[in-house]
């Protein structure tokens, strides 16, 4: 059975059910937990926390899809017989429709029906309880009752799913396998009971630090990975030889000899090209620069492994343009019928960009490589800095004389540059430094900087004018900030009154026009915590902080008092003006203000 035929018929199977078929959400969730999309379920996260309305948004307690999924802790195993980056979920989810007797059953008759996918189910896993939750004894009798003899037990760490991201939905699950070609048993479909609302991430729950509280309405989250359930229909030995792929691999020329490169290729092409179609482009932070690695690694590997032997020739031509190419437009014929965003002139464009910046330094890095006895860390970031070798590709090619690089010690590396450049921003900007790739900061150039400098120092502002007008039960959730706006989630129960927001806006306003010092003490986290000043709970803090306050010299009124690691500005009224021009839900118990400054 080829892809197209699963994906129609997983789909016919469920809207048969009473499914509403929704489409693939973008690659770039609105989550600001995550990255990128890594799960079908991530979409539907407000829906099973009752923040979205279900019947009015799909007419109907239970949806499916295929999500375009990515998962960039894969990238370095790109290669073996089972890492993706990109892939499809296939996923069925009910908001209180149906619970674990349905789903199992769906699941049970899609495998095995002769009519559907005539499948043998190899053995299926069960919850086997925690101090937190009981053992899953339910679904073990009901794959029993289905004739299904071979329930296995497995912990929280494989068994439990969730949540996405800071917080969300979770629960128990049980999971399905099947055998494929090479006798594996691989599982195919997980089915996630979502029970829960964890207050923390996943990291945090299994630790302990979390807690969880049970959902009004109990909900269904599965999925099943495309490329996992061709290769059993196939009855292929692994992914990369269903029709998602060789139909890709085989663009490449028969001089490429090296299996593990055909797939590491294949994929990184595939994967690029759905991230330049949800609008992505190659650059040095966050998603641009997943694909500018992604890129410029199926780069390399084209250029330079395309022969069993590498004779460091500086004529080769880069990337081995028209190869790529053929791969690229493979990959756009494979998918563009299914996925309509995927344009092929965009994509080559994008790509050609890419390897015409990444040609001359790739180039220069290999001939530095060439001539270097060995390769520790120092000059594996040297070389990264001066002809943007990532770490990937410097492994990957200076074999013996990188035996002692480790990815450790390379990380280590760059955090001291970001010290460093830390330090530079500092004194340049008056001890308010930024590092410009951070998670919640985000500027492009000194001008940015300097606004989100002020946007910074109104996120202050905005949470204590928020405790002013609604009580101190409002604590900092999370925020982001770029030079177009600041986005700030507060722990509150309700949407605020027009009223309410204008207050707030009022306050910071005032604030800014009292033009208040801004400085900070470093001191024990001891300390710190006794002074009262207001943190982030679910940050690690180190043993020492930093404490700003905003304050007023003459009186000695404090009106904000924070751990921050900055930057911000000297006084307030080099802020300018706060406008508040959104207050949204952001999750269960989580409002959130976008705002900006002029």
């Amino acid at each position: 059975m080829n892809s197209e035929d699963i994906r129609s018929k997983f789909l016919a199977f469920f809207k048969e059910r009473g499914h509403t078929v929704v489409p693939s959400s973008s690659l770039i969730p609105d989550d600001p937990s995550v990255l990128l999309t890594t799960a079908g379920m991530q979409q539907f996260k407000k829906y099973y926390t009752g923040e979205a309305d279900p019947m009015k948004d799909f007419n109907s307690l239970n949806v499916c899809s295929i999500q375009k999924s990515f998962r960039t802790s894969d990238i370095d195993e790109v290669g073996d017989d089972s890492h993706l980056t990109f892939f499809e979920m296939l996923g069925n989810f009910s908001f209180g429709g149906y619970f674990k007797e349905e789903a199992i059953r769906y699941a049970h008759e899609f495998l095995t029906s002769k009519e559907w996918m005539g499948l043998d189910i190899a053995y299926v896993t069960i919850f086997k309880g925690s101090d937190m939750v009981p053992k899953d004894t339910e679904s073990e009798n009901i794959w029993k009752s289905l004739g299904v003899s071979n329930v296995r037990e497995d912990g929280m760490e494989d068994v439990f799913w969730g949540p996405t991201g800071a917080s969300g939905p979770c629960g128990p699950t049980t999971e399905i396998y099947c055998t494929n070609a090479d006798g594996k048993d691989v599982e195919i479909w997980n089915i996630v009971f979502n029970e829960f609302l964890c207050s923390g991430s996943r990291e945090q729950l299994l630790k302990g630090d979390a807690t969880l509280t049970p959902l009004e309405k109990k909900g269904i989250d599965t999925g099943m990975g495309l490329e996992r359930l061709a290769m059993i229909s196939q009855n292929k030995k692994n992914i990369f030889e269903t029709d998602l792929f060789v139909p890709i691999i085989e663009a490449l020329p028969t001089a490429y000899t090296d299996k593990k490169i055909k797939r590491i290729i294949a994929d990184h092409c595939r994967a690029a090209s759905f991230l330049i179609s949800d609008r992505i482009r190659p650059s040095n932070k966050e998603v641009g620069y997943i694909l500018r690695k992604l890129l410029r690694r199926a780069i390399v590997h084209a250029d330079v492994k395309r022969m069993t032997s590498f004779s460091g020739s500086d004529t080769l031509p880069m990337g081995r343009e028209s190869d790529l190419q053929k791969v690229f437009d493979k990959v756009i014929t494979r998918y563009e019928k299914t996925y309509l965003e995927l344009k092929r002139g965009i994509i080559l464009n994008v790509f050609k960009e890419e390897l015409n910046k990444f040609g001359i330094a790739f180039r220069n890095g290999l001939r530095e490589m060439k001539r270097l006895e060995q390769i520790d860390a120092k000059i594996a970031f040297k070389m990264y800095e001066s002809y943007g070798l990532p770490y990937e590709s410097i492994k990957d090619f200076g074999g013996e004389k990188t035996v002692a690089l480790t990815a450790e010690a390379f990380d280590e590396e760059f955090k001291k540059h970001q010290e460093l450049s830390r330090a530079g921003q500092e004194k340049k900007f008056g001890g308010h430094g930024l590092l410009l790739d951070t998670g919640e900061l985000k500027a492009a150039d000194e001008n940015e900087l300097k606004i989100v400098t002020r946007l910074h120092t109104a996120t202050h502002l905005l949470q204590a004018a928020l405790r002013k007008v609604l009580g101190n039960e409002v604590t900092q959730q999370g925020s982001d900030i770029t030079a177009a706006r600041t986005r700030f989630d507060f722990s509150f129960p309700r949407k605020l009154t027009p009223e309410e927001i204008q207050q707030v806006e009022n306050i910071v306003n005032e604030a800014i026009k009292k033009d208040y010092t801004v400085e900070y003490k470093e001191m024990p986290f001891d300390e710190a915590i006794k002074s009262g000043a207001l943190h982030f709970f679910r940050e690690k803090y180190p043993g020492t902080v930093k404490v700003y306050s905003v304050f007023d010299p003459k009186t000695g009124e404090v009106f904000s008092h924070e751990f921050c690691g900055g930057p911000h500005v000297a006084h307030t009224g080099e802020i300018g003006h706060v406008k508040i021009f959104k207050e949204e839900a952001s999750s269960a118990g989580i409002r959130r203000i976008r705002a900006s400054v002029d």
